[in-house]
């Protein structure tokens, strides 16, 4: 036992073993062995016992050294780590070290939760409390986890009861950072619960009015949602998507055109499950189409009629149509578009997006997941007073604050720096006022209602002219020219001569910077501005602008002089735009596209009509190039004769003569 005792301690040199218990041993060796335990028995005192592996604790003894002078120097280092230990433990810790102390322990916390440890909220809690960083990614990490929790809490407890309630609580998280949560938790809510479809329409309006990123994101998840399950025949993806766009194009967050789009889709090749899909669509949404577009309704009715006569489709899905039918002859009284208690935007306070079917859409899946944002700070506190702007907080803090002042100071400069107009240095009101107009135009349906909501439109003073720049910006970006732009600019120059003047004059700003345009869109401008000629809703005066010869003509201006004749021969004549170019009154504006100044200029503009189609157009200019006196050749001058040379013509007559 003596030797075991020595190997696992590792005593450099052993010591006497003690007499004593030598023999205490050998006592018990001769006595034999009981086969039973016996009750005053006593365990061995610990120095007897073996020890395999297990090291002696720290806090217990050392092991003793026979050398004095080393285990004095060992006892000596061990005090001298304790005091050490101590001081650290006792030093408080500075701010930053506190804030990485916590942040590595949330980092471990939440590492440890993915793997499937569970970590007791309070304790969770109190590690987050710690952190109050907000440039830092923990802290920002559980603000996007509150956001998330939050607005999916919000989303699950709303009800036609509290819809006024929870919306402005909804206003009040950051919704511009976490569209993609709300479009993904609403989704989620309506496909898990369809009844509950109108209400969370009617959430969406209300959001989309001030909020339209986040309407629209909505849109086009829930269309591509649907082209996915359409692929994959997914029955119910397919119902829950067409229900909830139904009920957007009902609260005009959606255009009709989309659910149109997916009518004809599902009645092009007729399946059992892809009628009753659209059946339950036009149910949904067959009041609002009927009174916007009629003409859409009864197309998609003449194919469900084809359908029910001519379709090898099953009994039950026959009497779905027939159902239909009958809906409609009864002016879906019992599926009205909106219900009286969630008409709770105006009309034209509405957004309406067009996303097509087949377009190409950014679901921005990247929305969904946390990302950390250097400006943290700065988007947080644009979004607070845009929360202030659509709860109408702005108003009252600002009372607040006067009140505030006035109490602590009622000196004369404190009052006069209240008084200071603030001028806004960042174009943010021209941004705001340029996004105002094309929201409005591109939300309505028809011209005649884009210029309603565009005459309502608070234009600042001097700024009248973003009202016609903005209307042509928005027909340049289309793809191909689209005639409802020019409606628009036609109806404002007949409504006021105010905006025919500012027209006139963005058709010489734009002919000016044309060469800056590409061809698709100079092509287009000009034919907008072909369209306002040819109605007569500018004067045909500010074709003076245009000098057509080599010198100050550009291939892009020569370009758009050419679409824009073309579109007015298009749409006016050969015959009564001659008529109209050869007007007495008009001569002096046209001289610069029908120069007779100089012949070259007159030959260049003669073969540039020529060479466009409208040769017919140049027949004053080849009159006057005919007709003009030809230049006379100056005669050379006389060179006088020399001497010799008046001799050897002599001889050269005298020669011929003889």
């Amino acid at each position: 036992m003596a030797a075991v005792l020595q190997s696992a301690v590792r005593l450099p040199t052993p010591e006497p073993p003690d007499l004593s218990i030598q023999h205490a041993l050998e006592m018990r060796k001769r006595s034999p062995p009981s086969r039973s335990p016996s009750p005053n028995r006593r365990p061995s005192p610990p120095h007897y016992r073996r020890s395999y592996s297990r090291s002696p604790p720290r806090s217990g003894p050392l092991p003793r050294d026979v050398d004095r002078a080393r285990a004095l120097e060992r006892q000596r280092q061990l005090d001298m780590r304790l005091q050490e230990g101590e001081a650290l433990s006792s030093k408080p810790l500075t701010e930053e070290e506190k804030q990485a102390a916590a942040k590595a322990e949330y980092e471990k916390l939440l590492s440890m939760r993915s793997g499937g440890t569970y970590i007791p909220p309070a304790r969770l809690r109190a590690l987050q409390a710690q952190i109050t960083d907000k440039t830092s990614k923990e802290y920002q990490r559980m603000a996007w986890e509150a956001l998330k929790k939050s607005i999916n809490g919000l989303i699950n407890k709303v009800n036609v009861s509290n819809i006024k309630f929870i919306v402005p609580e909804l206003f009040g998280e950051n919704l511009v950072r976490g569209r993609g949560l709300f479009c993904r938790s609403i989704m989620k809510a309506q496909s898990a619960s369809l009844p509950f479809t109108p209400i969370y329409g009617a959430m969406v309006a209300i959001v989309n009015t001030k909020l339209p990123q986040v309407g629209e994101l909505l849109v086009n998840r829930l269309v591509i949602q649907f082209r996915k399950a359409f692929k994959r025949n997914d029955k119910l993806v397919c119902l829950s998507s067409t229900t909830f766009l139904a009920h957007l194009v009902n609260q005009q967050v959606a255009h009709e055109m989309l659910a149109a789009q997916i009518l004809l889709l599902l009645l092009h090749l007729p399946t059992d499950d892809s009628v009753e899909i659209a059946v339950g669509l036009m149910r949904e949404v067959g009041q609002h189409i009927e009174e916007m577009n009629p003409a859409i309704g009864a197309a998609v009715f003449d194919q469900f009629r084809s359908i029910l006569h001519d379709g090898d489709i099953d009994k039950r899905t026959q009497y779905m149509i027939e159902v239909l039918f009958q809906v409609r002859k009864d002016r879906y009284k019992d599926n009205p578009a909106i219900k009286e208690e969630l008409d709770l935007v105006e009309e034209e306070d509405q957004i309406t997006h067009r996303p097509g079917l087949d377009d190409e859409i950014d679901v921005q899946d990247g929305l969904n997941i946390f990302k950390f944002d250097p400006e943290w700070e700065a988007n947080e506190e644009a979004y607070m007073k845009l929360k202030a702007e659509i709860l109408g907080e702005a108003e009252g803090s600002d009372e607040e604050d006067g009140y505030e002042s006035e109490s602590s100071s009622d000196n004369e400069e404190a009052v006069k720096e209240r008084e200071i107009e603030i001028k806004d240095q960042s174009n943010t009101d021209l941004v705001n006022l340029r996004r105002t107009i094309y929201l409005t135009i591109m939300s309505s349906s028809a011209f005649e209602e884009a210029t309603h909501k565009l005459m309502k439109i608070n234009l600042p003073a001097g700024k009248e002219d973003e009202l016609p720049s903005m209307i042509i910006e928005c027909c340049s970006q289309e793809r191909t020219y689209n005639k409802f732009f020019g409606l628009i600019g036609e109806r404002f120059c007949k409504l006021n001569r105010l905006w025919t003047g500012l027209f006139e004059e963005m058709f010489a700003k734009y002919y000016d910077t044309i060469h800056r345009y590409e061809t698709n869109r100079l092509r287009i401008i000009a034919q907008l501005f072909g369209h306002l000629l040819a109605s007569d809703a500018v004067g045909w005066h500010v074709l003076s602008v245009i000098h057509l010869n080599e010198e100050e003509t550009t291939s892009s201006s020569r370009i758009f002089v050419k679409i824009l004749i073309e579109d007015l021969a298009q749409a006016l004549g050969m015959r009564k735009l001659t008529e109209r170019l050869k007007d007495e009154m008009l001569q002096p504006s046209l001289a610069g596209i029908f120069p007779t100044d100089n012949p070259r200029n007159t030959r260049f503009a003669i073969n540039f009509f020529t060479a466009i189609g409208l040769g017919s157009l140049t027949e004053g200019m080849r009159t006057y190039l005919q007709n003009m006196p030809k230049p006379v050749v100056p005669a050379l001058p006389v060179k006088e004769a020399s001497d010799d040379e008046n001799l050897h013509l002599a001889l050269a007559l005298a020669q011929l003569l003889d």
